[in-house]
């Protein structure tokens, strides 16, 4: 569809109430979330947006300033066109800020998935290391090497994630980690239902972070899924499944 801020694609799949709008993280879009979609759609209709701005199939421009808040009307305008009601955000990273940044009367509910927007992630030296090494020289062992810090230890990557993220650091310049959006905000988005959950193993958002931040901004308790990290892998999407269905469930009954 065509909106204000250039062409932006969506892609969807399945049927049921109510609508699930899937929002990716920073890189990724709705061919690298297939496994998301396949499953989300297995019990709604779900609609996957390559968002502007990210490597994908949208108009590839963004500001240099004041993204999140950019983003955050461009979906408005997104759910709008879709002239979908009762829509629920899932967001991934900082699809998850988006979702939070997005104020449409349409939305009645969020689930968010390792989220930024809430706390500064954190890259410690090791992360910030394997990360600097994979932007100079993306080979796929670089990039192996580096998003064997987004899982759990002792976990492998999957290879799909492997090939597109060297993919993406040859051809194109990333984004980075979005801030935190205000308190008074994320207070607001409180108003709606919403549940938030993390990965044991997430270095850039580790639970016993996280969880104070979320609690204080929005009263909201995070769910911890064992054995992941900030990568959510397609052996655990029956945890995000899950916690999408904390929030559908009540807006269908």
């Amino acid at each position: 569809m065509d909106t204000s801020v250039g062409r932006v694609e969506l892609t969807s799949a399945g049927t049921g109430r109510p609508r699930v709008v899937l929002v990716p993280g920073t890189g990724f879009n709705a061919a690298v979330a297939l496994p998301w979609l396949r499953a989300l759609s297995v019990r709604w209709a779900t609609t996957v947006v390559d968002l502007p701005g990210q490597p994908g199939l949208s108009d590839p421009h963004r500001p240099r300033r004041a993204r999140l808040s950019w983003y955050g009307r461009a979906l408005d305008e997104i759910l709008a066109a879709m002239d979908a009601d009762g829509v629920v955000l899932a967001g991934n990273s900082l699809g998850a800020a988006v979702a939070l940044a997005a104020d449409s009367p349409r939305i009645a509910a969020r689930a968010l998935v390792s989220p930024a927007g809430f706390i500064r992630l954190a890259v410690d030296p090791k992360l910030a290391l394997a990360s600097t090494v994979w932007l100079l020289r993306p080979t796929a062992e670089h990039t192996r090497r580096m998003l064997r810090l987004f899982v759990a230890p002792g976990a492998e990557p999957p290879e799909t994630e492997v090939e597109w993220m060297a993919l993406m650091a040859t051809c194109c310049r990333t984004t980075l980690a979005p801030p935190p959006l205000p308190a008074e905000l994320l207070a607001r988005r409180a108003e709606r239902p919403c549940v938030v959950g993390v990965g044991e193993h997430d270095r850039f958002l580790p639970p016993r972070r996280l969880a104070p931040a979320v609690r204080r901004t929005m009263n909201l308790g995070i769910q911890v899924f064992p054995g992941v990290g900030h990568l959510t892998t397609p052996t655990h999407l029956d945890e995000v499944v899950s916690l999408v269905a904390e929030v559908t469930d009540p807006v269908v009954n």
